[in-house]
């Protein structure tokens, strides 16, 4: 009989092999091994591949990481860490189950509680929605192009002679704007997007079974590296101690206490980098644009922790105050498309020069779909992208029946991808405190998928029974369908299969009044649960913008 626990060990195993090139301490190591693995001992989620295991086996890395620090700063040895395997699948689908006031993402009626980032209606409006989608491309083979318009749209719809906008055509012609977009994609073969795609930098990426994608020049670059990256980019540093954590009598103590953290992300893999960092107290303050789209819900789910404010980096004004917020900052968090931050003066290179001249590190944590090296490097992308390109849209396709790829679904990629930065973070805030300098930490989407794909699928007999428990909608699906027609057609099996999240939903999910959303919220709970230390949030979730940009707890 299959067990996703003795999956999650084997995965473990997997992260641990590559412990001297991820840079994890001795002790982190020491600790993850110790990692109970509770819970239900089941599949549930409709991926042919282990994402409950890798994620649980993420989770557990992540306490190893966070137990050394535990014991470095409060000199506590954890000898009770658990992950649970279906607290660590809801971290799996959290956008979905998350919810303002009973409404999730499906509902319609939430988008009244919801600050409007849709600036471009690139997620809104249907017609521009699907300019982020899979289609087929010219001629008779097995081509498939994965457009991409991100959250402008325009551009990508352009580029293949469709026009920005439909007004005639409603929310509810799903099937008539896929034709019309299928049918101008198909006017194209991959060497024809490709070259367009990339004249306008955007994110589109042509589909691939793993082995061809391991065959080509940024597959095998992306193959010889470790899942997750950190290095030193200096070493002039001292040792940066932490600051004494103010901790309420009768509370345990929480690892991040004190550490400050700034994020410059959007959507779900870089803010579920600072999501997991504010589970350990770190006080992260995200800062976005006030012209840059952001999709609404998502904020929901992935601001929880933190508090979250504008600036306007293109300004005097707004690199003044950034500036200033630099200067007690400990961690950076980058989400945006390779080169962006860099190229507004606060990039790596410019954090390391400017951590020698105030005498403490800095941990810059770069999070992107591509990877760090290799003739791809430099492209934009989101998870489908990464999805598509890296083998595992082909691998689900094959596996529902079907010679022709389907993105997976729910945001899965994604949150191990944060996970993975989170874990690079954590230990880049290991070695400052060890050793001095300063550290440049990396994770990416593909290399989440290739980590994913290295476990393998499950055996055919447990995904025949997963697909047993879905609903004919989800079985039915094909390459064209949205990620949203996916999820919510994947969410009705998993509420039949997985009916503890609903029925016991308390025990997943943790409720606070959020008054920037005009009610109570309710997110996933941590994942990780350790004995000496607390594992928890310290701020509800708000939309972007809702603050000032400051520091608001007091060293």
């Amino acid at each position: 009989m299959y067990s996703t626990k003795a999956g999650a060990q084997t995965a473990l195993d997997v992260l641990l092999q590559q412990s001297s090139r991820t840079q994890l301490p001795e002790k982190a190591v020491s600790y993850a091994r110790k990692v109970k693995f509770t819970g239900r001992d089941k599949v549930v989620l409709p991926c042919v591949m282990k994402e409950v295991e890798a994620s649980a086996s993420l989770k557990a890395v992540e306490a190893g990481i966070a137990a050394a620090l535990a014991e470095l700063r409060y000199g506590v040895e954890e000898d009770d860490i658990e992950v649970n395997m279906d607290q660590a699948a809801a971290f799996l689908f959290m956008a979905y189950i998350a919810s303002v006031d009973g409404m999730t993402k499906l509902d319609k009626e939430v988008r009244a509680r919801l600050r409007d980032t849709d600036f471009n209606q690139a997620q809104s409006n249907l017609y521009r929605r699907l300019s982020a989608n899979l289609y087929k491309t010219a001629g008779d083979n097995d081509d498939y192009y994965h457009i991409h318009g991100s959250l402008e749209a325009s551009t990508c719809l352009e580029m293949i002679g469709l026009p920005a906008f439909r007004p005639d055509l409603s929310q509810e012609d799903y099937h008539k704007a896929l034709q019309i977009i299928g049918d101008a994609v198909r006017k194209f073969s991959v060497d024809e997007l490709e070259e367009m795609n990339n004249e306008r930098k955007l994110a589109g990426i042509m589909t691939l079974k793993r082995d061809q994608f391991l065959q080509t020049p940024h597959g095998q670059v992306c193959d010889s590296q470790p899942y997750w990256m950190l290095e030193a980019t200096e070493t002039d540093t001292p040792p940066a101690p932490f600051v004494d954590p103010k901790v309420p009598t009768g509370e345990k103590p929480q690892v991040l206490a004190g550490v400050r953290v700034l994020e410059l992300c959007r959507i779900i893999a870089g803010p579920t980098v600072t999501r997991v960092l504010a589970e350990y107290g770190a006080e992260v303050l995200k800062i976005t644009s006030p012209t840059g789209p952001d999709v609404p819900f998502f904020q929901v789910d992935g601001n929880v922790g933190k508090h979250a404010a504008e600036l306007d980096l293109k300004t005097p004004e707004g690199r003044k105050v950034f500036e200033e917020l630099l200067e007690t900052a400990d961690i950076i968090v980058d989400g945006y498309r390779p080169g962006a931050i860099e190229r507004l003066g606060y990039g790596p290179e410019a954090l390391k020069e400017l951590g020698k001249k105030r005498g403490k590190g800095y941990v810059y944590v770069n999070e992107n779909c591509f990877g760090y090296e290799g003739p791809w490097a430099h492209r934009p992308g989101w998870q489908q992208i990464a999805d598509c390109v890296s083998g595992l849209a082909w691998a689900q396709g094959q596996a529902l029946g079907r010679n022709e790829p389907i993105i997976p679904p729910f945001p899965m990629s994604d949150y191990g991808t944060g996970c993975m930065g989170a874990i690079a973070a954590l230990t880049g805030i290991y070695h400052r405190a060890t050793k001095g300098g300063s550290y440049w930490a990396k994770s990416s989407l593909v290399q989440y998928d290739l980590f994913l794909m290295s476990l393998g699928p499950y055996p055919e007999d447990v995904w025949r029974q997963i697909l047993d428990s879905q609903d004919d909608e989800f079985k039915s699906v094909r390459y064209y369908d949205s990620v949203d027609h996916i999820g919510h057609s994947a969410l009705a099996g998993l509420k039949r299969n997985a009916p503890w999240y609903w029925e016991e939903e308390d025990k997943y999910l943790e409720e606070k009044e959020a008054p920037g959303f005009g009610g109570k919220i309710k997110i996933v709970r941590p994942v990780v649960r350790m004995s000496k230390t607390r594992n928890g949030f310290n701020e509800t979730s708000r939309p972007n913008g809702y603050d000032k940009p400051e520091w608001w707890v007091e060293q």
